[in-house]
């Protein structure tokens, strides 16, 4: 089949030779186009060896009273372009409807307007500007604002102001709405008029509130109604502006200047932040003592799934030496900023998108509403809103625990957790977990406080959990996890627990593969890896336990966990990561294992209680908890992250403790909730005020982050009630059958043909592959025999990656990724396009080719 070629990613348009600055109004009808022109003829004037130009993305009206008309009659030797222009003189987004021509996409326009720059740049250089149609939010063809659509541009911005009745807060509104986007507003123009003075008030708010210079000239003379004549009246004024405004040292002069001065300092402080930040950041997971500048990632601003980063700062090598200590930089030709795919999805935090207009006018509402509020006893309705939103959302994918030995159903009776706690970030919400879990089993199985000996060592009560699991820096979440390389070196680091050993499931040579299992489950009940038909038949779990295939699980669990209680070992909880364990090397559990490990936890309250009682004998009501109190760490699985509102749906049972956060807010503002059961809840009910949950953060239940939350899970549960995933699930021949819902397909945006081709790679080079949701991980086979996080299998392929691709007509970009060890994983946010992800698995083939290549010789 066909494939029509993708266009790549559209940057930032910033040359080291051009000067690009867009034009935006604070309304129609104040004068853009005479300001343009002003700036041309300056230009012209006084940079007589460079080039001049002007674009117009899109026009409506007459084609002879177009705007590129104007400059080029009345700034001559300017460089004037329209590109789509529609007869009709009404909105862009009605003109465009009307034509008899079709409608470009944004992306489309976006990138016509950056094939245009980039044609002029590497002619010289020089000025460009590029003016709006009507006011900031006048719509584009395809009905996105102007200012939501030349985001990805993020070109420096002249505004120029209202002079008229009502300026003044048209003005400042469309300042603030560039600002809110994350637009530099260099300069305000304006005409001088002298009965409401715009000017004067407007001079003063920008230049002492915001540091911005507002300039301003002589209005025009009134419009005449024969073209002739104004045409005529146009040429006298710009004759006399020619002699004064424009000349040097007048206003346009000085805004020029000013202009000129910006885009300098700019590209000087791009060059030298890597060499900065080398000197003077301590970079998290990083040992800087091999860390030079050019490895330094810098990062200029960020879009949808993009980043725009500086070229010069991601070299496919070591920089060469230079003897200036700088970073060398290509020619003035050459774009000084590249887009790069987030596939890191900027530590899985990001799901709509950087820069998400919806989420930043959340926080900004939630910011002028209530700033931060202390939450201790008391309630605002971005917090209560959004506690109510995700106990919804988590009951309607709960089901009953199957506690008993059958198979869970797909009754939602009742919701097992019904209580929010707030905190500020993954890693302590898991720690109220952890406090909330061993409370509960201390009260009821009478456990003592602190350390109890246990023969010749004290033992404190300790945590079940899973080989491989991470569940965040704190001390407390370190101790949950068991030894390994991110707490090994930690001087206060007691590990607490046992961590079960566990099977996995990838794709190799185009099968679908659960294997790995523990030693002691190969050796006594002779366990070896089974093959299945499809990612949907592995997790099947219902059919699959009802063939007895969980038996196996069972019965290692339950004659572990005998082993451990007999030996006098005492436990407080059950923790895990549902389906992946994500730092630990994104594993894919098999599911039917963390199952069976749920269900027969549940059901073995006699072995953790002190006398053997088993209480409460059944889970009558659906939410008590039993056996131990299980918490799921969702903080990189949950919403979404897996195709699913909650990853616990995988497994078909619920949690009596639930972690999130990562997507919770789309990548804005940290925040994380830990959610519990009402006999979770119960555990810390007591007249003694020290019985209560001694835990908070000064920016508990931040209304800022729970607004941002907020409207970030309800996007999301739009975007499937839409079905603006169904791409993903046809593609991934997902079949509903009339027991499932959609929300319990399994699929992923990545396509399984490109799988299917990573699996079948010689296995001496990739060992395994698998994709869900928006993940996708590559196990790459190591050479130098070290495994896990010290392996450096995955480098290569990563390198080439950020080394991208850019070729004769098309623009560079690349793929920034992050590795674990051997491992490669990139991840695509909820919002990325499916010709998105197309066009980063045809940059990821070529880089797993090169890698191949290179290993091989």
């Amino acid at each position: 089949m066909l494939r029509i070629p993708i266009p790549a990613p559209t940057g930032s348009l910033l040359w080291r030779s051009l000067r690009v600055y867009q034009i935006y109004g604070a309304n129609t009808d104040v004068g853009k186009t005479i300001f343009t022109t002003l700036l041309c003829i300056t230009a012209r004037r006084h940079w007589r060896n460079e080039e001049t130009v002007f674009l117009k993305p899109v026009s409506t009206g007459a084609a002879e009273d177009a705007d590129d008309r104007h400059i080029q009659r009345f700034a001559p030797g300017t460089v004037a372009k329209t590109l789509f222009q529609y007869d009709l003189a009404v909105s862009p987004h009605l003109a465009a409807r009307r034509s008899n021509h079709a409608i470009p996409s944004d992306g489309a326009l976006l990138a016509e307007i950056s094939g245009f720059a980039a044609r002029h740049a590497s002619r010289g250089g020089g000025w460009l500007f590029v003016e709006t149609a009507g006011g900031v939010h006048s719509p584009s063809p395809s009905g996105s604002t102007q200012a939501d659509l030349y985001m990805p541009l993020r070109l420096p911005i002249v505004l120029v102001g209202d002079s008229k009745l009502g300026g003044i807060s048209q003005t400042i509104s469309a300042f603030e709405s560039l600002r809110m986007r994350g637009y530099d507003v260099e300069t305000v123009l304006l005409f001088r008029e002298t009965q409401y003075q715009n000017h004067v008030y407007l001079a003063e708010y920008f230049g002492e509130r915001h540091g911005i210079p507002v300039r301003t000239v002589p209005a025009p003379p009134k419009r005449a109604d024969d073209p002739r004549a104004d045409a005529l009246l146009m040429d006298g004024y710009y004759s006399s502006q020619e002699s004064g405004s424009c000349a040097e040292g007048g206003e346009l002069h000085s805004t020029l200047m000013h202009l000129d001065a910006r885009h300098q300092s700019r590209l000087t402080r791009l060059d030298s932040m890597a060499i900065a930040a080398s000197q003077k950041i301590w970079y998290p997971f990083t040992q800087q003592r091999h860390l030079t500048p050019s490895q330094i990632l810098v990062i200029n601003s960020a879009r949808g799934d993009y980043f725009q980063t500086l070229v010069s700062s991601t070299p496919s090598g070591p920089a060469p030496a230079t003897g200036t200590g700088t970073v060398p930089f290509p020619s003035k030709a050459s774009p000084v900023l590249q887009p790069s795919f987030d596939a890191s999805a900027s530590w899985w935090t990001q799901g709509l998108g950087h820069a998400n207009p919806s989420l930043t006018l959340a926080a900004s509402y939630a910011a002028g509403r209530y700033g931060h509020v202390m939450f201790a006893e008391a309630v605002h309705e971005p917090a209560l809103a959004l506690a109510e939103t995700l106990l919804d959302g988590m009951a309607s994918t709960s089901f009953r625990s199957g506690v008993g030995g059958g198979s869970s159903t797909k009754k939602h009776s009742p919701p097992r957790l019904s209580r929010v706690f707030f905190s500020d970030n993954g890693s302590t919400g898991v720690e109220v977990a952890v406090k909330m879990a061993l409370r509960a089993a201390r009260v009821r199985y009478g456990y003592g406080y602190g350390r109890e000996k246990v023969g010749e060592e004290e033992e404190g009560l300790g945590v079940l959990g899973l080989q491989g699991s991470y569940h965040g820096d704190t001390i407390g979440a370190m101790d949950c996890s068991a030894p390994g390389v991110f707490n090994e070196k930690v001087e206060w680091y007691r590990g607490r627990g046992f961590w079960f050993g566990h099977p996995v499931v990838e794709c190799r040579g185009g099968k679908w593969m659960v294997s790995g299992f523990p030693e002691g489950m190969m050796r006594e009940d002779g366990c070896g890896e089974v093959e299945y038909p499809s990612l949907s038949d592995v997790f099947d779990v219902e059919a699959r336990e009802a063939r007895g295939e969980g038996r196996v699980y069972e019965k290692f669990i339950r004659r572990t966990l005998e082993e451990l209680t007999g030996q006098g070992r005492r436990f407080g909880a059950l923790m895990i990561e549902p389906v992946v364990l994500g730092a630990g090397g994104m594993l894919m559990v098999d599911p039917l294992f963390q199952r069976t490990l749920v269900n027969v936890v549940r059901q073995s309250s006699a072995l953790f209680s002190r006398n053997g009682t088993t209480y409460p004998s059944a889970d009558d009501d659906g939410t008590t908890w039993t056996g131990l109190p299980v918490i799921f760490d969702e903080v990189f699985t949950g919403l979404y992250r897996l195709g699913r509102f909650s990853a616990a749906s995988f497994l078909g049972v619920d949690a009596d403790i639930s972690v999130h956060a990562k997507l919770l807010t789309g990548g804005l503002v940290p925040l994380s909730v830990t959610l519990a059961s009402e006999s979770i809840f119960r555990a810390f009910e007591s007249d003694d005020k020290s019985d209560a949950l001694l835990h908070g953060h000064s920016y508990t239940a931040h209304p800022v982050g729970c607004q941002v939350a907020l409207e970030s899970i309800r996007e999301m549960q739009r975007m499937e009630a839409r079905g603006d995933w169904d791409w993903a699930r046809d593609a991934s021949g997902a079949q509903t059958l009339e027991v499932l819902s959609a929300s319990d397909l399994v699929w992923s945006v990545w396509s399984p043909e490109f799988v299917l081709w990573v699996s079948q790679l010689p296995a001496s080079f990739v060992g395994g592959v698998w994709a869900l949701g928006s993940v996708l991980t590559i196990r790459l086979t190591s050479v130098d025999g070290n495994q896990g996080y010290k392996g450096s299998a995955a480098r290569a392929v990563r390198d080439a990656l950020l080394q991208g691709r850019s070729g004769v007509g098309e623009a560079r970009w690349n793929v920034h990724s992050r590795v674990l060890g051997n491992t490669l994983y990139l991840m695509a946010g909820q919002k990325t396009t499916q010709e998105s992800v197309r066009l980063v698995q045809d940059l990821l083939r070529d880089a797993l080719l090169k890698a191949q290549n290179a290993q091989q010789h």
